[in-house]
């Protein structure tokens, strides 16, 4: 270790241990000769490893910045270069923070020196002596934003595909700089918009030439000469032949009139969309309102403080969690067979023409770009689906999703009929019909008369016993459930049900499928519910007991907050269809009747068609009082027994302890991360609870119920 590095150590001594296995990411430096005896030294970050390891930011990775450009500073005060640049190796500037490193930080002490070092070393970039430039040549997210913001001036390429502030989703904040400098940059709507509203639009990121259109780039340029093009333009700006200017720059009207009401927009449009539980977003909120009277020195200390108490707080550890599921156990699912006994796929017929079934018919045929084949009782059904899918597919074309050729290949590869034959060469056949079991079982039937032996058998039931859907059929091992979320487009989740009659290689087909349509598939039992529809019967018949004896609508609200939901329960069963929710509690109640309630109640509001109270945009105001009516009149004399708060939510947290334990210990899915991993996807389970279990075990619920946890050491915060 250098003198520099020693001196870093010894004033951040606590990230030492942190930056002992650190893939750092090195900062290579070239001197690049310039017009009229002019010299910029470049900078290229590069972690010597290939594309699938992205550059990050370490401890380790930041002493040698550090190190590089205090050197780079005596160079500069001794005449020998006249800038400073910055960039990545190809196609990556840097992913931000090295994770794995941040979430091992042992303190909230630590976690402050992680803020402050990279303050620290982001800020030698404005006291070089000499312009800084940094050159945005790929993917730079988080800290790899915030490098490219501490600098003098930033240019992009146009083909740069990702630039995102992403820290709100994962509990943090941008904490290296971009909570002060982007609103002061780029304006306070722009900065809102990156810091809070993309990374709540399941982590939405913006193009080169986005970036470059909000200001956050001074310069952009094509691929082909991008870095030849950005050093001319630097040499420009360093000669004084090139006048940056900032259009987006908050002016003092901005700052008088705009800035603090689109501070209380914002504020409101968090609570409406994720409630109050988030300690994230509302903490770069604050900081974001702060920066509008507040130097670079203040916002920076108060950037320190924020990230050191985030880092610190279980949402954080919980967000990390969540994190690594998704991007590690959802891509190598638990109990999936080989792949290589998968069967091929080369044409998917579709039982049913409603809406899931066109749903499941024009994602097929985009993703897998086979025939698709639907079919249902009269050919007026089949020509209204067909004629769905046909105006999807415009829709794709008319953004832009698909060109026209795309868009005459996919519709021509649709085709309908009433004539079971058809389907004699399909591989595999998914029912969408409607949800009893006598029916499933009787399409499945008539159509194994025509199918090949060897032809997979999907049904896409949220609830029935998928060995029963599958006991009048000759070959039931090649039966398996495959039960989407709704709208089937955009939700990543994909129940694969492994009846005890499924053979692997029908499960294989069924998770490879899974993957090729985008989505994150997770193997379940057999089991009423499966998982999510389980959970979520759970919960949502805890809500409607306590109303059902006594308890208000809004008592019960107010008592689940703390799960942190992007929704209520009367909003969430509002949104599943108050029929298809009452129906999910009776097939509960019917199959675990000690454990689940059903509601007479829920059928009376799924007859009179709402709970809630809203306005022509769709905005909940309150509850419907005929649904309040219905409620009350159902109570007879003396027997309205109303709960607390405290009590539903003990009682809530206490049956979700119980019910994921028995799940757990039936072997419904193999592990307590594989039930988080599908409230996420599939249910919206906020990132920063970490799904369920985390939750449960922070709460106590786990230890009160079974005497143990789910997860060993819990998954909390630190001191």
């Amino acid at each position: 270790m250098t003198t520099t590095q020693q001196a870093a150590g010894s004033r951040f001594g606590g990230l030492a241990a942190l930056a002992a296995d650190e893939v750092v990411t090195h900062s290579y430096v070239r001197d690049v000769a310039l017009a009229g005896g002019r010299r910029i030294a470049l900078i290229t970050l590069d972690n010597d490893r290939d594309h699938t390891r992205p550059n990050t930011l370490g401890p380790a990775t930041f002493f040698e910045l550090r190190e590089v450009l205090e050197r780079l500073t005596a160079r500069a005060a001794g005449g020998e270069i006249h800038g400073v640049a910055i960039t990545g190796k190809p196609f990556i500037l840097a992913a931000g923070a090295d994770l794995s490193k941040v979430s091992e930080i042992p303190s909230r002490a630590i976690g402050k020196q992680m803020a402050q070092i990279g303050h620290a070393t982001f800020g030698l970039l404005g006291t070089l002596g000499v312009p800084s430039f940094v050159f945005i040549n790929g993917l730079a997210l988080g800290g790899g934003l915030e490098i490219a913001l501490n600098a003098s001036y930033r240019t992009i390429d146009r083909a740069v595909p990702a630039v995102a502030l992403p820290e709100v989703f994962l509990g943090l904040i941008p904490g290296w700089g971009g909570a002060w400098i982007l609103p002061n940059l780029i304006g306070i709507e722009n900065a809102l918009k990156v810091i809070i509203e993309n990374p709540l639009k399941n982590n939405r990121t913006l193009k080169g030439q986005e970036a470059f259109d909000l200001g956050i780039a001074d310069a952009i340029f094509d691929s082909a000469n991008f870095l030849e093009d950005s050093l001319r333009w630097a040499d420009g700006v360093i000669a004084g032949t090139i006048t940056v200017k900032r259009p987006n720059e908050p002016g003092r009207i901005e700052r008088a009139v705009k800035w603090d009401a689109a501070v209380g927009v914002a504020r409101k449009m968090l609570e409406n969309r994720i409630g109050t539980v988030a300690k994230a977003p509302y903490k770069a909120l604050e900081l974001i309102k702060a920066a509008k009277n507040t130097d670079k020195k203040a916002g920076f200390a108060a950037e320190d403080e924020a990230l050191a108490e985030l880092i610190a707080g279980d949402q954080f550890h919980a967000s990390i969690y969540a994190f690594n599921l998704v991007q590690k156990r959802a891509k190598n699912p638990a109990g999936a067979p080989e792949r290589a006994i998968a069967k091929p796929v080369t044409k998917v017929g579709v039982i049913g023409a409603g809406l899931m079934a066109t749903q499941f018919a024009l994602l097929f045929v985009r993703r897998l770009k086979v025939p698709v084949l639907i079919t249902d009782l009269d050919q007026a059904r089949v020509d209204k689906g067909i004629a769905y899918i046909h105006g999807e597919i415009d829709v794709l074309r008319g953004k832009g999703r698909i060109d026209q050729d795309e868009s005459n290949r996919l519709k021509a590869l649709v085709t309908g009929t009433t004539d079971k034959s058809d389907f004699a060469d399909a591989d595999w056949v998914i029912e969408a019909v409607f949800e009893e079991l006598s029916v499933k079982q009787d399409v499945l039937a008539e159509i194994e008369k025509h199918v090949s032996d060897t032809a997979v058998l999907a049904t896409n039931t949220s609830s029935l016993s998928v060995e029963q859907v599958g006991a009048k059929l000759k070959y039931p091992e090649r039966v398996v459930g495959f039960h989407f979320f709704n709208p089937v487009a955009v939700m990543p989740l994909i129940e694969v049900v492994k009846a005890p009659t499924t053979d692997n290689a029908t499960l294989s087909t069924a998770m490879v499928t899974a993957a090729k349509l985008y989505k994150n598939a997770v193997i379940t039992a057999d089991t009423p519910g499966f998982v999510v529809n389980r959970i979520l019967a759970k919960l949502l018949g805890e809500a409607m007991h306590a109303v059902d004896t006594g308890t208000p609508f809004e008592v019960v609200n107010a008592a689940l907050e703390p799960f942190g939901m992007p929704m209520t329960p009367f909003e969430l069963l509002e949104l599943v269809g108050l029929k298809v929710g009452a129906h999910v509690l009776d097939t509960h109640h019917g199959a675990f009747p000690e454990r689940f309630f059903p509601s007479s109640n829920l059928h009376a509001l799924a007859e009179h068609g709402r709970i809630l109270d809203r306005d022509s945009q769709g905005k909940v105001k309150g509850f419907d009082r005929k649904a309040v009516a219905i409620v009350l009149r159902s109570m007879g004399e003396g027997e309205a027994h109303p709960m607390t708060g405290e009590q539903i939510l003990r009682r809530v947290e206490d049956g979700l302890a119980d019910e994921v334990h028995r799940m757990l210990e039936d072997g419904v899915v193999t592990a307590p991360e594989d039930i988080d991993l599908c409230l996420i996807l599939g249910a919206g389970w906020p990132f920063q609870m970490g799904g369920l279990t985390p939750y449960l075990d922070r709460v106590g619920a786990s230890e009160r119920v079974f005497g143990a946890t789910f997860h060993a050491p819990p998954i909390r915060g630190v001191d």
